[in-house]
C-alpha cells in the first residue's frame, strides 16, 4: 500500500514545501494532536475508574468500554485520513442490523479488528500525540520568528529579546530571525509530510480490513442468507399447512355438500338444479387450483416421501414427457431436498416454455458428499443465462447452499443443466 503524501515527497522533494501537501499534512497533524489529547484523557479516566471500581464489579463494564474505545476512534480516524490519503482504509467490521447490545458486544470482542483498533488508539494517544505536540511547537516557533519584524514594529517603542542579553528594537534587526523562521517552516513542511505519512502507514496496517476480517464477514453473510432461506421455507410450509388443512378442506366439504344437493334435486323440475351443478363445477375448479397452489408452495409429498417421489409426481403433471431416475441412498437434509425440488420444477418450466423439447430426463445421484442433478432436454439449445430465461434465478437458488450450476446448451441442442450441492449444506 502506498502513502500519497510520501509519494509526493519522494517524487518532487524540492517542490514539496510549495505544494498543497504541507498544508494538508499540517491540518491533519494539528487536528490529530487535539483529538489525541482528548483520547488520552478519556483513556486515563476510564482505566482509573475501571481499576478503582473493579472490587465492586462495576469496574469491569468500564474496562470493557475502555477496550471498545478503539472502535469509534478508528471510525473517526478513517474519516480524518481523507485529509492526506485519497483511499482511506476500509472498515473491517461487518454490519449487525437488528441485533441487541449483548450480541453486538460479543461479536465485537471476538473480532481481531477490535483489538487492532485498540492498539492503534494507544499508539495514537501516546506516540502520535507526542510527535504532534513537537510538530506544533516547531511550527508555532517558526511562525513567531517569521513574524518577528512585524511584532517589533507593533510593540515599538518597547523592545523584543529573542536571545538573552540581545535586545531587538528595530524591525530591520529582526530580519535574521525571519530567515531562521523560514528555515523552520521549511523543516516543518518536510517533518509534517513524514509524520503524516507515518500515521497513514500505521493506520493502513492496523485499521484496514484484512483477509480474515473479510472471510468472517463472508461467513456471516452466508449464514444470515441461510437463516433467511430457512425462515422463508418455514413460512412456506406454514402457509401450505394452513391452506391444506383449512381452505382446501372447506372447499372439499363445499363440493360434497353441493353434490348432495344436486342428488336431492335430481329428477325434479327445479330452477336451482343447473345453478347447483354449475356451483359444484366451479368449486371443483377452485379446489384444483388451490391444490396446484399448495403444491407450488411446498408439496406435501416432498415432506412425507422425499425427493424421488416428489419429482415423479411433478413429472406426471409436466406438459412434456419426463423420465425420472433419482436414486438416493437416504433422505437428504430438508433444505437440500427443497432446493433440489424447486430447482427441478423451475428447470422443467423453462424447458416447457423455451426449449421446444419433446422429452426431458432428470437424473439424480449422491457423489461423495454432493447431490448431483442432471436435467437434459432434446430441444433446440442455445440457452443463455443472461437472456432472461430463468437460468440466473436457478443459479441464485443453488448458490444459497454453496452449490453450483453448470449449463451446457449448444445451438441445436441438447441442453443439460448440472446442479451440484453439498449434502451437508
Amino acid at each position: 500500500m502506498t502513502v500519497a503524501v510520501w509519494e509526493a515527497l519522494r517524487r518532487r522533494p524540492l517542490r514539496f514545501p510549495f505544494s498543497r501537501w504541507p498544508l494538508r499534512a499540517g491540518c491533519f497533524l494539528l487536528l490529530g494532536t487535539l483529538l489525541g489529547l482528548l483520547v488520552l484523557v478519556l483513556l486515563a479516566v476510564l482505566l482509573f475508574v475501571g481499576v478503582g471500581l473493579s472490587v465492586l464489579g462495576v469496574g469491569l463494564a468500564v474496562l470493557v468500554a475502555a477496550a471498545l474505545i478503539g472502535i469509534p476512534v478508528a471510525a473517526l480516524e478513517r474519516r480524518r485520513l481523507r485529509l492526506v490519503e485519497p483511499q482511506p482504509p476500509l472498515d473491517p467490521h461487518g454490519s449487525l442490523p437488528g441485533t441487541g447490545a449483548l450480541p453486538w458486544l460479543r461479536t465485537r470482542l471476538r473480532e481481531r479488528a477490535t483489538w487492532r483498533e485498540l492498539a492503534y488508539t494507544l499508539i495514537f494517544a501516546v506516540v502520535f500525540t507526542a510527535t504532534g505536540i513537537g510538530f506544533t511547537a516547531l511550527l508555532g516557533l517558526s511562525l513567531i520568528l517569521v513574524a518577528t519584524p512585524l511584532i517589533v514594529w507593533a510593540i515599538s517603542p518597547d523592545t523584543v529579546m529573542l536571545i538573552p542579553g540581545e535586545v531587538i528594537s528595530d524591525p530591520v534587526a529582526a530580519l535574521p530571525a525571519t530567515g531562521v523562521g523560514l528555515i523552520g517552516l521549511l523543516l516543518s513542511a518536510y517533518a509534517g509530510g513524514l509524520l503524516a505519512g507515518a500515521q497513514v502507514r500505521t493506520a493502513q496496517f492496523l485499521l484496514s480490513a484484512r483477509e480474515e476480517d473479510l472471510g468472517s464477514r463472508v461467513i456471516e453473510l452466508t449464514r444470515s442468507r441461510a437463516r433467511l432461506v430457512d425462515a422463508f421455507e418455514a413460512e412456506r410450509r406454514r402457509i401450505e399447512r394452513d391452506l391444506h388443512d383449512g381452505a382446501q378442506q372447506q372447499l372439499v366439504a363445499l363440493t360434497m355438500t353441493l353434490g348432495l344437493a344436486e342428488l336431492e334435486l335430481r329428477g325434479q323440475d327445479s330452477p336451482a338444479q343447473p345453478l347447483i351443478t354449475r356451483a359444484r363445477g366451479e368449486a371443483r375448479q377452485a379446489l384444483e387450483q388451490l391444490r396446484g397452489l399448495v403444491r407450488g408452495i411446498h408439496p406435501q409429498v416432498l415432506t412425507d416421501h422425499g425427493l424421488p417421489a416428489a419429482v415423479a409426481e411433478l413429472a406426471l403433471r409436466n406438459p412434456i414427457p419426463v423420465t425420472v431416475d433419482i436414486d438416493l441412498p437416504h433422505r437428504l437434509p430438508p433444505p437440500v431436498e427443497t432446493m433440489a425440488y424447486f430447482t427441478i420444477t423451475e428447470a422443467l418450466t423453462n424447458a416447457s416454455k423455451h426449449s421446444g423439447a419433446d422429452e426431458v430426463a432428470v437424473v439424480g445421484r449422491v457423489r461423495g458428499d454432493k447431490l448431483v442433478l442432471l436435467i437434459t432436454d432434446d430441444g433446440h439449445g442455445g440457452a443463455d443465462p443472461g437472456a432472461g430465461s430463468g437460468l440466473q434465478g436457478l443459479a441464485d437458488r443453488v448458490a444459497i447452499l454453496k452449490g453450483r450450476l453448470i449449463v451446457t446448451s449448444p445451438v441445436g441442442g441438447p441442453t443439460q443443466l448440472r446442479v451440484e450441492v453439498p449434502c451437508s449444506a
